[in-house]
């Protein structure tokens, strides 16, 4: 009975954690723009890797965690790639090109890239309805972004695309991986192993004219340093090996909606009904991904 309670409790912790990284993921993209709007996407990127690379060491010497097994080292560096590299950077550059509310209706799509490369890591057989469920979502997405195409960038589009997939692998791996290495040790390996290219990068592309960019600019490449690159990975992570990576998972179906209504707020920027309407429609067929995956 009381390791039944126990149970429940880190389960409900599980719950709670994975909550509040989701909270802290839906500013991601809107404080992104807020940075690309007056600084160089690749700045943006190694900027923000840099430091919560440099917050990550020093909590792993801090704790005196041990380095990670040498069969570890694949997987780490697929997180890195993932979510360190890959999404940070595509999104920054997407974000040239469209608006942060736009964009935000891709991530959508990032539960099901995230269960798609979790059942092929994993060798699950999901269910044929898994599979259909999982195309009409693709396909809301692609249709809104051709229906769009008058007004936005293909090129913005194609790129959120790439970036989603490269996140939800990164997403199923370092979820996998948090059930031997630990949940916040994942991300800050990743971060550690990427800084040695990440440091000297940030440097060669720090603007100029640093003195001319505005406030509101560099509040949002340190919102993304700290908690879009670090601190949300920690509560996600640890909330996924506390809850289960299957369950806790299904809370990124509502970071669409922060981000949205974030756009909206800080950006001033025009919710369509459209958007809300593609971004439903897709969370209901991750819904029924989730449902039959098994």
């Amino acid at each position: 009975m009381i390791a039944n309670q126990l149970s429940k409790d880190q389960t409900v912790s599980g719950w709670i954690n994975g909550f509040i990284g989701v909270v802290l993921f839906g500013g991601s993209l809107p404080a992104t723009k807020l940075a690309v709007m007056e600084m160089d996407p690749i700045f943006v990127t190694t900027a923000r890797a840099t430091i919560a690379g440099i917050l990550a060491l020093s909590a792993l010497v801090l704790y005196k965690e041990k380095r990670p097994e040498r069969n570890q080292g694949f997987s780490l560096i697929i997180v890195s790639i993932g979510c360190v590299i890959g999404f940070p950077l595509l999104s920054s550059l997407a974000l040239q090109y469209i608006t942060s509310a736009h964009s935000i209706v891709f991530l959508g799509l990032l539960p099901l890239t995230t269960a798609i490369f979790g059942v092929i890591r994993g060798g699950e057989r999901p269910r044929p309805v898994f599979w259909l469920f999982s195309g009409i979502g693709s396909l809301l997405v692609i249709g809104y972004a051709i229906a769009q195409g008058i007004s936005a960038s293909p090129i913005g589009d194609v790129l959120m695309l790439i970036g989603v997939v490269v996140c939800g692998l990164g997403y199923a791996e370092g979820a996998k991986l948090s059930k031997t290495l630990g949940g916040w040790q994942v991300i800050s390996w990743a971060l550690v192993l990427s800084l040695p290219v990440m440091l000297p990068l940030c440097i060669i592309y720090f603007p100029l004219s640093a003195i001319d960019i505005r406030v509101q600019a560099w509040a949002g490449l340190a919102y993304i340093s700290l908690f879009s690159m670090f601190i949300g990975f920690i509560f996600w992570y640890r909330g996924l090996a506390q809850g289960g990576i299957a369950s806790v998972g299904q809370l990124q179906l509502l970071q669409p909606f922060f981000g949205l209504a974030l756009a909206a707020y800080l950006l001033n920027e025009q919710i369509s009904i459209g958007m809300v309407g593609v971004t439903l429609g897709v969370i209901l067929c991750v819904a029924g991904t989730k449902r039959f995956q098994k």
